[in-house]
């Protein structure tokens, strides 16, 4: 059984990960979209539902599964808290990809997409890294586009990502995406560079 080399795609809100995701899952590769399993487990998983309901209280679950809208309330500005938030999602997560790994056996490459991936401890889980770039206007203006947020908003959810500067050392790929070239014209040049680094593994 061979296997896949792990590659994480990492980047502040509103830097192009998404895009450069969805470009590989139409080229047929997998992904893990660590933001939207984390909203799985949330709602489905026994052992987070039951520590945040300790943690935060009963109204933060409804009918419809947890309310992030009122679980931000709680811990925005509270860096105590949203590390004990953290400290109760984020390993259920790591094992949920460990799981999800395990079923790609044979792909020569799979990744996974993780805003905080050095932050939530996932950068020991891969073994390569992307990470995507852009100014923190360009950024700004495509969250409020995307998400209807005020610039107070995004300002808010950048200040929880650590910054480029602190990432790029870390990072063996780094895409810039504040220029005109089309994703995947981007895409197709990370695909070459991750198959000649395969082939020297080999």
């Amino acid at each position: 059984m061979n296997k896949p080399l792990i590659i994480g795609i990492t980047g502040g809100i509103g830097s192009g990960k998404t895009t450069l995701s969805d470009h590989l899952r139409r080229e047929g590769y997998s992904v893990y979209d660590s933001d939207k399993e984390a909203r799985r487990l949330q709602n489905e998983h026994p052992v987070i539902r039951q520590k945040l309901t300790d943690l935060f209280g009963s109204e933060i679950y409804t009918f419809e599964g947890l309310n992030r809208r009122v679980l931000a309330d709680i811990v925005f500005g509270n860096q105590e808290l949203l590390l004990k938030l953290n400290n109760i999602v984020h390993p259920v997560i790591r094992e949920d990809f460990r799981k999800w790994i395990d079923k790609c056996v044979n792909e020569q490459f799979v990744f996974v997409e993780s805003a905080i991936l050095f932050e939530s401890g996932f950068i020991k889980l891969v073994d390569k890294v992307v990470l995507m770039t852009a100014s923190e206007e360009l950024r700004m203006h495509r969250v409020m586009k995307r998400d209807g947020s005020t610039p107070e908003q995004v300002k808010a959810r950048m200040s929880n990502q650590l910054d480029d500067k602190d990432k790029i050392p870390f990072a063996d790929y780094v895409i810039h995406t504040d220029d005109n070239l089309p994703m995947i014209d981007k895409m197709k040049r990370l695909l070459k560079q991750l198959s000649l680094i395969k082939i020297t593994k080999t």
